[in-house]
């Protein structure tokens, strides 16, 4: 009968070294997404709006912005998929690297005037159940996405570590994008 060999437990009181990488970047994205929400519930709404030239109005501009950083965080999963060899019979090409890390930056420059927009103008609101879980998730996507960008550099963390950070971030903005853009889009239409 053939024995499985025998590892001994790590020393009391020593911690696991790839739990440690994740402390400092968890706590600098807890306080980013903290910081916004205070800041967006103490700052006194200004009202002031975004609008660009050919929308209809402001909350058309953020609606459609939203909708173009939901659709490259759309290519970032798909990439990310093929790139960890995911998809059956797709082998990764040579482009797909450059594929996910320029979607997933377009897609926050697209997040980052709503998001700018939404604390200057509206602030952190909880009038209503959509709203305050829009308001949640706004501060929860910044913070994970804060994580996700400090670990990238970071070897020796575990295997899952960066994927569920990015299934974070995007089920975070997956659900702004259903708590703003396609509630604006359902409720006022898609032409407003």
């Amino acid at each position: 009968m053939a024995t499985q060999p025998h590892t001994a437990p790590p020393p009391p009181g020593r911690v696991d070294s790839g739990a440690v990488k994740l402390v400092v970047p968890s706590l600098i994205g807890a306080l980013v997404a903290l910081t916004l929400g205070v800041y967006g519930h103490l700052h006194n709404p200004t009202g002031y709006a975004i609008n660009i030239a050919g929308f209809s109005s402001p909350g058309a501009v953020k609606s459609w912005l939203a909708t173009g950083a939901f659709v490259f965080a759309l290519v970032q999963v798909c990439s990310a998929l093929v790139m960890y060899g995911k998809v059956p019979r797709v082998a990764a090409p040579s482009w797909i690297g450059g594929l996910h890390r320029w979607s997933g930056r377009i897609a926050f420059l697209l997040a980052v005037p709503v998001a700018v927009h939404c604390l200057y103008a509206l602030g952190f609101q909880s009038y209503s159940t959509r709203v305050l879980v829009h308001s949640l998730l706004g501060c929860a996507f910044f913070g994970a996405f804060t994580i996700k960008m400090l670990i990238l550099p970071r070897s020796g963390l575990p295997g899952w570590t960066l994927p569920a950070l990015g299934a974070l971030v995007f089920t975070a903005l997956t659900g702004l994008w259903f708590t703003s853009a396609f509630w604006f889009f359902s409720t006022f239409g898609i032409g407003h």
